[in-house]
């Protein structure tokens, strides 16, 4: 079964918003087997609306649509779906009376409010819990349209409510089934070579797709079917296959995020981690905190971009600075070391590069991170030296960071 994602909106194309609805959306038909074919944001043009779903409905047995349903004289959706499906717009007692309980004591009720009553006639309308704008659901054959309001929460709240259920109930849908296994230690074209005999002998219902991330590649295996429990046995027979292929280098089975799997392990063992940034600029710590739960194990961050902080709160020595410069094995080898003992943990990671734009030299060009971790007396080093830019180098890092304290505390 498969659907296609339509969002309107001026301010998606210009930037001004960012596009989350269709991503969730995407993600929560895949669990009830629906497959999405294609997402087009366009403007608030009763043309280009027109155009949009015309084209969508020839190939999409589902259409959803999201946005240009507010109040103001811009957003046009309903007027351009009544002529669609060559219907008019009626006012509608039970939508009225939702809006008035929605913005009751908040918003005072106006003609502008009032008029969100009026819906398309030949449609069913399914009422919004937390907003005003409601849901048109419009059927035509065996093809379904439902227009959402565009605010995230609101559709999200509908999506969840009622109109997954509805979809659910309206069409016979395949298995879906996702299994993501995260892996390090090789380039994607390294990757795709070693394990190119068993993509291709895999059953024609399973599907390898790659995934990589700076330092980090996702391989997700899908499965489609109409039986669940031959299609689960088949995806265990291949994640079995290419555990043998791999082996250590997946370091999970699961698309989970690497501070969170850090995390978890750093809990089980009941150990505190700490971090000494140069170039990420605390990034690192930032990520390990954004997990609930995580003042559990992370004491503190320095983040040491000058010198006179290395030397003053990680006390990296002054011979070490001159001798080998800031980035230099020898110097974050040092800022792991003040980490621990300034912070009081059980490891630490430090980080000092030359993220970029600016600031290389021939000896340490721009992309230059010397990248350490440190459990006890164990202390490991890489450089990274690879230059995709500074938001990247800067991921890279954080990512290379992370894994190597998954290994030494591994």
């Amino acid at each position: 079964m498969f659907a296609e994602i339509i969002t309107i909106g001026d301010e998606l194309l210009i930037g001004q918003v960012i596009d989350t609805n269709s991503a969730w959306m995407g993600q929560e038909l895949n669990k009830i087997g629906i497959e999405v074919l294609r997402i087009v944001s366009i403007r608030d043009r009763k043309e280009e609306i027109t155009e949009a779903i015309d084209s969508a409905m020839k190939r999409a047995n589902i259409v959803l649509v999201t946005g240009g349903l507010g109040p103001t004289k811009d957003d046009i959706t309903k007027q351009t779906l009544c002529e669609y499906f060559h219907t008019e717009l009626v006012f509608n007692e039970d939508v009225y009376e939702n809006i008035k309980r929605v913005l009751a004591g908040k918003i005072p009720m106006n003609a502008l409010n009032k008029s969100q009553a009026m819906v398309p006639k030949d449609c069913t309308v399914i009422n919004n819990p937390i907003g005003s704008a409601s849901v048109s659901w419009f059927e035509r054959g065996d093809k379904v349209l439902v227009s959402m309001p565009g605010v995230p929460q609101e559709m999200t709240a509908v999506m969840k409510e009622s109109v997954l259920s509805k979809l659910q109930e309206r069409f016979q849908t395949d298995v879906i089934i996702h299994q993501t296994f995260l892996v390090q230690h090789y380039p994607e074209s390294v990757l795709a070579e070693k394990l190119e005999p068993w993509e291709t002998a895999l059953p024609e219902c399973i599907k390898l797709a790659y995934l990589p991330k700076p330092g980090i590649i996702r391989l997700r295996l899908t499965g489609r079917g109409n039986d669940k429990v031959k299609l689960v046995n088949i995806l265990n027979r291949e994640k079995v296959k290419l555990e043998e292929i791999l082996g250590d280098d997946i370091f999970s089975e699961e698309d989970t995020p690497l501070e969170m799997i850090v995390g978890d392990l750093l809990k089980k063992k009941k150990l505190t981690v700490s971090t000494a940034e140069s170039c990420t600029g605390g990034s690192i710590a930032a990520r390990l905190t954004s997990i609930s739960g995580s003042s559990e194990y992370f004491n503190g961050g320095i983040v040491a971009y000058s010198n006179d902080v290395k030397m003053g709160l990680l006390h990296v020595s002054s011979e070490t600075l001159a001798q080998h410069g800031a980035v230099s094995e020898e110097t974050v080898i040092e800022m792991v070391k003040g980490a621990m003992k300034a912070l009081k943990t059980d490891c630490a990671v430090a980080t000092s590069g030359i993220a970029g734009p600016n600031g290389g030299t021939p000896e340490k060009p721009v992309g230059t991170v010397w990248i350490a971790a440190g459990y006890k007396n164990e202390i490991r080093t890489y450089k990274q030296e690879t230059n995709r830019g500074r938001a990247m180098n800067i991921e890279r890092a954080g990512n290379n960071a992370l894994l190597m304290l998954r290994d030494l505390l591994k």
